[in-house]
């Protein structure tokens, strides 16, 4: 990516969860930051989702996940990215996901979760900080 590239970002909504206000607010308020934001729909499957990312040449994936299958479907995105040897497209996301899961998913490899209350000042700030040329280890 050189330096006057803008960030691109697929924003998904993987599983059968049907709500995507969430998603909506996100993609369009890293849009509006200058990011080119690929917005996959409602009902993505990980392989729908990792082969979008792939063929747009995204720098980061962030998942919408409200069905409580979080940890299941997360770890299928980094495993399809480990997959296609594209594991430096960052993966971040947010939902409703208890406290006591964010570890494990920092250890599958997933960069951020963003929880309930988060704003998407926090959240644009972190994509900037944390993908691209900027340092992007899970924490």
């Amino acid at each position: 990516m050189s330096a006057t590239s803008p960030l691109r970002v697929v924003v998904a909504k993987p599983g059968l969860d049907g709500h995507d206000r969430g998603a909506k607010v996100v993609a369009r308020a890293l849009r509006d930051a200058g990011m080119e934001v690929i917005y996959t729909g409602l009902h993505q499957t990980p392989e729908q989702i990792v082969e979008t990312a792939i063929a747009e040449d995204a720098d980061a994936i962030g998942l919408s996940v409200l069905s409580g299958a979080h940890m299941t479907l997360f770890k299928r995105v980094r495993e399809l990215l480990a997959e296609r040897d594209a594991e430096d497209i960052v993966v971040f996301g947010g939902g409703i996901i208890p406290d006591a899961d964010l570890q494990p998913l920092a250890e599958l490899g997933v960069h951020k979760i963003f929880t309930p209350g988060a704003t998407t000042t926090e959240i644009v700030q972190w994509v900037r900080g944390n993908v691209g040329d900027a340092s992007a280890s899970p924490a």
